[in-house]
């Protein structure tokens, strides 16, 4: 069975994928450290291979592989591809394959509306989405899927493709509008909760300007140089991660500031595990619960790819 990404994206209905996300994270998944493999392209940029393995022993086995050839750029085409495979644990027969692009974007975005879901304020309604594309398309449902937001806030550096998107939630009845360029810090200044997926080097949304009690989603960066938020934010609110292992080896957000001594490993309060498992009750559990400012990063992890695969080839056959 191939699952293209429409498909993917009618199995994975939001509150479903939350739930199975949910469920994963206390569940014994195996879930081997992330391959990396660099791969020579004769006359052109070296390529990455990355697999990313997880299974529930006796039920399910998966694998995403994905695939960056930085060269595609002078083909005008794009330079990831990745897809998913899905086999039995008991047999190791194939049961199906997946577009992995829109598996990672969906349950990407299911897993920061499952913080935003212990961490958020229960009566949130403003929300300002830093970026655009793929990922915001995604982010901003999956946020309203589990807080009852009024309205939406997009910026972008640029202000076409935030007036595209608006246009695309107006059509679909949410009451969104553009944030202008140039008032970034006024909009989150009075936002509840704030999420952000960009490509950025340097911070955008700056701690000073996180109100009593907002939430911070932190999904764009992947690597050490990259970071969307500034020493300050980390310092003043409640850091939570979807794995500390995934999240203190690759992201700038957390790396920068422990290595500028403004925190350090130990400031990352819980992580998916302990949240969906209760051992920590996210906004609940913490001192002056309703004024605090919650921070949560994301990474990815190989449990919240096998559990939207099994999800949707479940839902499917």
């Amino acid at each position: 069975m191939q699952l293209n990404a429409t498909q993917i994206q009618n199995a994975l209905p939001w509150d479903a994928l939350i739930l199975a996300l949910n469920d994963i994270f206390v569940r014994e998944v195996c879930s081997p450290v992330r391959h990396h493999h660099t791969i020579n392209v004769p006359q052109e940029p070296d390529a990455t291979l990355l697999l990313m393995p997880a299974w529930l022993e006796g039920e399910f086995l998966g694998v995403k592989q994905v695939n960056v050839f930085p060269g595609n750029n002078a083909r005008n085409i794009p330079g990831l591809s990745s897809y998913y495979m899905l086999s039995c644990g008991k047999t190791g027969r194939p049961l199906a394959q997946l577009d992995g692009n829109e598996l990672t974007a969906r349950r990407t975005a299911a897993a920061s509306a499952l913080a935003s879901s212990f961490l958020s304020h229960e009566d949130a309604s403003e929300m300002l989405m830093v970026g655009s594309g793929r990922m915001a398309r995604r982010l901003i449902p999956a946020h309203m899927s589990v807080r009852s937001v009024k309205t939406v806030r997009v910026w972008d550096r640029n202000e076409e493709a935030a007036q595209a998107l608006v246009a695309e939630l107006q059509a679909a009845d949410i009451n969104a509008e553009v944030c202008a360029k140039d008032r970034l810090e006024e909009v989150a200044r009075k936002s509840d909760i704030i999420s952000c997926a960009t490509m950025a080097t340097t911070p955008l949304v700056l701690g000073d300007w996180l109100k009593p009690g907002a939430h911070l989603d932190l999904v764009g960066s992947f690597t050490p140089s990259m970071r969307e938020t500034d020493n300050t934010a980390m310092q003043r609110s409640a850091v939570f991660v979807d794995t500390r292992a995934g999240a203190l080896s690759e992201t700038g957000d957390l790396i920068i500031p422990i290595r500028e001594g403004v925190m350090t490993e130990s400031s990352i309060i819980a992580e998916f595990s302990e949240l969906c498992s209760g051992q920590h009750l996210g906004r609940a559990g913490l001192d002056d619960a309703s004024n605090a400012v919650t921070i949560f990063k994301s990474v990815g992890d190989s449990r919240e790819d096998l559990a939207a695969a099994i999800l949707a080839y479940q839902r499917l056959v």
